[in-house]
């Protein structure tokens, strides 16, 4: 049962708290949160939830049946042990140092003790205002909400590290949100996602006690992070530190390679959006490259520089990791061992990128010089002509290798992934031709079993990602007070690398109608 839940807020009970009390905006100094209850909503009503995440926190699925369980989810009923606050946090936001962000639509209610003894935080996003709220009223839309909530799990199944969603609520009460910032906004039906993770920690927690020169505060921050997510850092110095950059600077490669492998653009990678434990965090304007396009971002208000295109997320990485870095400093006063952190993210990087795209090509590594060729070929290839990057790997694994195919014949299948295929140029064609004959040539010299191979493909070339347009018409359908589409998709990213045929449809190339459709191409930070 729910009121069974034991909770251990480790956070709150080791960290300093603001002074004050209440949602009053206002600069927090010297603490690490400020307690906040949720806002009370009208009529809160179950849209979806997650039955793994209740099963990780020890719920059965038929609890959402019970009176008043959804009163805990919408936050209008706190349960007992439960200390429900807002973390301070500051960050670099497109580049430029904002100064205090901190939890502005999401309140943490506690620290619950999941099934395996791991502590997870609940965290409820949309709950109303917070002291950091700042001109904002710390609410959220059944729009952005669907999104958040579908997307946490689509990443989870597709192992790529993220926060998760236990569930999502609408309020009985309307939002006003100005969707595409042009001066027109409307009332929206409001929404609240229940967030959970180990821990909500930023990069921005420690920036902002750096920028304060609030070293005492600092330090209290990072030993509680390395006491308990990074325990088995033993050393006393203060170059411990810099080990905890290390550690935090290898997740971070880790779960960029990820976004990489799937095509996810995060669409907002400030510092304050960046997770200490090298989680996805924070759903906002995301997507997934339909047609392969490095350059492109889902981001309006990144249209123009472009910072965090998908094929620079490796790099702004790394710069969040020094803006990081440059916080730690005061608490190792050496430069060295920074330095060699980042480092060591450039290299951990460069490692899983190149194991990553070998599976995804059917190698075992890119360590021969010819299958690291095909590496850069296939990239390559896919901007020759308008080519949807998750069915060109999907179908891929379809290619025949057998020496007496004939070539055309042999490429038939990754000829599924282009776009108005209609139109394709000869030479466009002729380059998915030689890419194929090259790729199946090394496997038959490799002596590859197409069976194994395909099976080892599919196991990292996913059949079904959340596409935007997706996710759109499941929010039509839900804002009209039809949640089934989202329950749909919920249960279609469980199993993303799974054939599924009676959803094949979610697996075809993005309709044409939705290229330019408001949601499904690019979005604002509202979304």
């Amino acid at each position: 049962m729910i009121d069974d839940l034991r909770f251990d807020n480790q956070f709150t009970k080791s960290l300093p708290a603001d002074s004050q009390v209440g949602t009053e905006r206002r600069q927090v100094e010297q603490a690490c949160y400020s307690r906040v209850k949720p806002a009370a909503v009208a009529a809160p009503r179950l849209i979806a939830h997650s039955a793994e995440m209740f099963e990780l926190l020890g719920l059965e699925s038929a609890e959402i049946l019970r009176p008043g369980f959804v009163e805990v989810l919408a936050g209008n009923r706190l349960l007992a042990g439960m200390d429900p606050h807002a973390a301070c946090y500051g960050g670099h936001q497109f580049g430029n140092w904002a100064g205090q962000l901190g939890d502005g639509r999401a309140i943490a209610l506690g620290e619950v003790v999941d099934v395996n003894g791991r502590h997870q935080m609940l965290q409820l996003k949309g709950a109303g205002p917070t002291p950091y709220s700042r001109t904002a009223d710390g609410l959220a839309v059944l729009r952005s909400s669907v999104r958040e909530f579908l997307c946490s799990e689509a990443m989870h199944h597709l192992g790529v590290p993220t926060t998760r969603a236990l569930s999502l609520v609408t309020t009985g009460e309307e939002v006003v949100r100005d969707m595409l910032y042009d001066g027109n906004p409307r009332p929206e039906l409001g929404a609240i996602v229940c967030r959970v993770a180990p821990s909500f920690i930023r990069f921005g927690n420690f920036e902002i006690f750096a920028s304060r020169g609030d070293r005492e505060t600092l330090q209290c921050l990072a030993d509680f992070v390395i006491a308990t997510e990074f325990p088995h850092i033993e050393d006393p110095s203060p170059r411990r530190y810099a080990s905890l950059l290390r550690e935090v600077a290898e997740r971070t490669a880790d779960m960029v390679v990820e976004w990489l492998r799937v095509g996810f653009v995060h669409g907002v990678m400030n510092t304050d959006n960046m997770s200490i434990l090298g989680l996805t965090i924070d759903y906002g304007p995301y997507g997934w490259l339909d047609d392969y396009d490095p350059n492109w971002t889902p981001n309006t208000t990144d249209a123009q520089h472009r910072r965090y295109r998908y094929g620079h997320q490796a790099n702004i990485a790394q710069w969040n990791l020094v803006q990081l870095a440059n916080a730690l400093y005061p608490l190792v006063e050496e430069v060295e061992p920074l330095q060699d952190a980042i480092q060591h993210y450039a290299e951990r990087f460069q490692t899983k990128w190149s194991q990553m795209m070998a599976s995804k090509l059917g190698f075992s590594s890119l360590d021969d010089s010819r299958d690291q060729s095909l590496a850069d070929e296939a990239l390559s290839v896919m901007q020759v002509v308008e080519t949807d990057m998750t069915k060109f790997w999907r179908q891929l694994g379809r290619v025949d290798c057998s020496a007496s195919l004939d070539p055309v014949e042999r490429t038939k299948p990754l000829l599924e992934s282009i776009y108005e295929r209609e139109s394709a140029t000869h030479p466009q064609i002729s380059a998915f031709v030689d890419f194929t004959q090259r790729w199946a040539a090394r496997h038959r010299e490799l002596g590859a079993n197409d069976v194994e191979r395909q099976m080892s493909m599919d196991a990292v070339n996913p059949k079904y990602v959340l596409r935007n347009y997706m996710a759109q018409l499941a929010i039509e359908r839900a804002e009209e007070g039809d949640g089934s589409m989202v329950e749909e998709l919920l249960d279609l990213v469980r199993h993303p690398y799974d054939e599924q045929p009676e959803r094949n449809q979610f697996s075809l190339l993005r309709p044409d109608w939705a290229r330019t459709k408001v949601g499904c191409s690019q979005l604002s930070c509202s979304s």
